[in-house]
């Protein structure tokens, strides 16, 4: 016979504290601008830029064919830059503009002292640790 569990599912832990975030991340996404998409195309291509539509779909984990109005949308506040791939001419080679990465660090900015909500529940020590494996965790994704 197996003893229970000690512990809740990590979903169990998560979704609740992700809906929170993610509700309270809204209305400051909506005064910079921007729709949840749109911020994480932007800070993917702040990572990294000039990537294909194709590789930024995958990095977001979003279907390609429907980034593409959220593509429209970033270009013509002219927060993202799409050119044609030299090397293959239908293939479109994106990267975030310095007004894209300006409204992109804002919003962060904002959301991060927003979260602060909750983080502040925890010492310091816990914060650095918490945050340090949930980077890890997310690091660990493929």
């Amino acid at each position: 016979m197996t003893s229970p569990p000690q512990r809740p599912d990590l979903a169990a832990m998560l979704a609740p504290l992700l809906r929170e975030t993610a509700a309270a991340e809204l209305p400051v996404l909506e005064e910079h601008g921007l729709t949840m998409w749109g911020y994480s195309v932007l800070v993917a291509l702040d990572r990294s830029s000039m990537r294909t539509q194709a590789a930024l779909a995958e990095a977001i984990r979003a279907d390609k064919t429907r980034i593409i109005p959220t593509l429209d949308e970033l270009q013509a506040q002219g927060y993202i830059e799409r050119r044609p791939d030299p090397d293959d001419r239908r293939v479109r080679l994106l990267a975030i503009t310095e007004s894209g990465r300006a409204v992109k660090d804002a919003a962060q900015t904002a959301i991060q002292r927003g979260e602060d909500r909750w983080l502040s529940k925890l010492s310091p020590t816990d914060r650095d640790a918490f945050l340090r494996a949930l980077q890890q965790l997310t690091d660990a994704q493929p």
